[in-house]
């Protein structure tokens, strides 16, 4: 019974993230840490959803034509390399779990508030310098902590006027591809690709991701749904603040 709940919920992850081009990483890392305690195990799971989910998203936005080379390389550079840097870091539980903990109230925060987006006229490319620094930064705390950077990049972007709402989640499902899977690259060299019984829940993203990148990608994200999983990382980042201090 506890495989199914977690199955369906991470549908609904997948598809609310989907919709925006993000893998829903740090959505699957807080239902799952109801549940689970395992770093290696809720890392390396959320980053083969992550995968999986945003490289739905990656296909289903370039069909779209919102995907520009042009504007996801300068990001992509740096990301990979420190991303896969993060995977082999070793931190202590109580590191890992305020490090999540800080990611998902950032992402709480970026969900229930929202982010107003640019039209095409408004937007302009940022420098490859800053490009390139921003994308080396997210890639290192991502893969650490086991997200694909995403939820860090989509917010800067779209607040820097740097893409429209389309283009940035083209850009977002692309950078959490190459550096989801650089981050498990760096598991796997530290060995500590820990992965159980995945499979309900890589056929419930695969769903979820496919519904919600396909409808992102013509459609707006409904805002209520945003904030109800924002409340959802909220209670979750709480509950790892609890953990990480009592442990």
């Amino acid at each position: 019974m506890e495989t199914i709940i977690l199955a369906v919920l991470i549908m609904g992850v997948a598809a609310l993230y989907a919709s925006v081009g993000h893998g829903g990483a740090s959505g699957y890392l807080a239902v799952m840490s109801f549940v689970v305690l395992d770093p290696s195990l809720l890392s390396t799971t959320a980053l083969i959803l992550n995968i999986l989910v945003a490289g739905i998203g990656t296909i289903q936005f370039g069909r779209a034509k919102h995907f520009s080379w042009k504007q996801a390389w300068p990001f992509v550079l740096l990301s990979i390399p420190c991303s896969f840097i993060g995977g082999i870091l070793k931190v202590s539980s109580t590191i890992y779990f305020l490090l999540l903990a800080g990611v998902l109230l950032f992402a709480a925060d970026r969900l229930i508030r929202g982010t107003r987006t640019p039209t095409e006229e408004q937007t302009g490319s940022p420098s490859r310098i800053v490009a390139l620094g921003a994308g080396g930064g997210i890639g290192l705390l991502s893969g650490i902590v086991g997200v694909g950077g995403g939820i860090f990049l989509s917010p800067l972007t779209i607040l820097m006027r740097w893409a429209t709402t389309k283009q940035t989640a083209a850009i977002s499902a692309f950078f959490i591809v190459v550096n989801s899977l650089a981050g498990l690259g760096g598991r796997f060299v530290r060995d500590s690709l820990e992965i159980g019984t995945i499979w309900p829940f890589l056929l419930a993203a695969a769903v979820g991701g496919a519904v919600g990148s396909t409808l992102g990608a013509n459609k707006l994200t409904p805002n209520v749904l945003r904030q109800l999983l924002g409340i959802v990382l909220l209670i979750a980042s709480g509950k790892l603040l609890i953990v990480a201090f009592s442990g």
